[in-house]
């Protein structure tokens, strides 16, 4: 089978994603995309673009899979004469709707940014099957559509939603987790807790709740290093600066590693994994940090608790009403060995597994884009 993936936005886990699936896929996958820059833009012009090249390519596809930075619709409207009986679906890294907006974004004071979230469901509508990588994602999402379908003068389409909702199914990232074993380093043992950070340096990832859990712990005296990791685009948060003057001699690693091989390293040298974000979909970065296996903690949010499995529910998970730096300061003192169960369970994502449960959507979808499969059990 032949399918035709668009991604306007490629860059970091996007591109990862489309590659990997592409590399691992039985289906020949031809890739359309765009270089990760300017992301209003790319879902403005993007479709334009990218049709263009579509329609110069020659290709032929069974089947579209687009991701959520596309217009879907005004794709599939400027090529109509080759896709017109072509089925497709969309797929959902993150969404304009329940994304939160930067505080220094001036989209929302002007309501512009209602545009955005449209596009998402405007493409949704466009698609005959719509993906999400977690439970939470689909979920919040759905559940979000109504109030804002409301925000509009007449002509809302409230059974819209519906019909989303039958179409819509939850299809996770695929991770090439089994890359992480290649670089397992020997065992350190240099006996102090390594704590670790490995997210991007954004407000919606809650840095201040990070740090004040650590400043707290470092002042009563608890032994600990940091290795602070992920990427910077353009003006961080100051608490980062702070941060890495306060803890001073204790932050063993600071800033973006561009080899892998490093950044592997320091996942299998971790100890604890203190998460703290207020906006996650899915979540790659922890779920790579619990596969080498890192005692994860875990909010009760978003898409978090999908990654832990029932019997180890208690240790890496924390309620929305305890206190961090209690759950830390507990593991500093009694120790940090993580339990077992979680490290197997997140294994699932590795596309040894995936592709296979990819490939058979797909195909399912193809064949009758009239009767929207169920995702595999895998």
């Amino acid at each position: 089978m032949r399918i035709a993936l668009v991604e306007p936005y490629c860059t970091g886990s996007h591109a990862a994603w489309l590659h990997e699936y592409a590399s691992h896929s039985r289906h020949q996958v031809e890739l359309f995309t765009l270089p990760g820059r300017n992301w209003k833009w790319r879902m403005h012009g993007g479709a334009v673009t990218l049709a263009n090249r579509f329609l110069a390519s020659g290709s032929r596809p069974d089947l579209i899979l687009a991701t959520d930075m596309l217009d879907l619709g005004t794709f599939l409207g400027l090529t109509r004469r080759v896709t017109g009986n072509c089925p497709s679906a969309i797929y959902f890294h993150e969404n304009q709707l329940t994304y939160p907006w930067s505080p220094g974004d001036p989209d929302p004071g002007s309501k512009r940014d209602l545009h955005y979230a449209f596009l998402n469901y405007t493409s949704a509508l466009a698609a005959d099957a719509v993906l999400f990588n977690s439970r939470y994602h689909r979920d919040s999402f759905l559940g979000a559509l109504p109030g804002f379908l409301r925000a509009f003068p007449d002509h809302n389409e409230p059974q819209s939603v519906q019909e989303l909702t039958l179409k819509s199914r939850v299809l996770p990232l695929g991770l090439d987790l089994g890359k992480l074993d290649r670089h397992r380093p020997e065992p350190s043992g240099s006996g102090v807790p390594l704590i670790l950070w490995n997210h991007r340096w954004e407000y919606d990832k809650n840095p201040e709740e990070f740090f004040a859990a650590l400043y707290l712990l470092a002042e009563e005296g608890h032994d600990f290093q940091v290795a602070v990791l992920g990427e910077s685009f353009g003006r961080a948060p100051a608490i980062f600066e702070e941060a890495r003057k306060r803890l001073g001699h204790r932050v063993v690693q600071w800033g973006y590693l561009e080899s892998f091989a490093q950044y592997a390293h320091w996942l299998w040298r971790t100890d604890i994994l203190p998460v703290t974000s207020r906006q996650e979909f899915f979540g790659a970065s922890v779920v790579q940090a619990m596969y080498c296996g890192c005692q994860a903690l875990l909010p009760e949010r978003l898409a978090y608790p999908e990654h832990v499995p029932p019997a180890a529910r208690s240790q890496v998970v924390y309620g929305l009403q305890e206190n961090l730096a209690d759950r830390l300061r507990d593991l500093l003192v009694n120790g940090t060995a993580a339990p077992a169960g979680p490290a197997d369970f997140v294994s699932r994502y590795d596309w040894s597994r995936l592709a296979l449960v990819y490939d058979s959507f797909l195909e399912a979808l193809a064949t009758n884009p009239r009767l929207i499969p169920e995702v595999p059990t895998w």
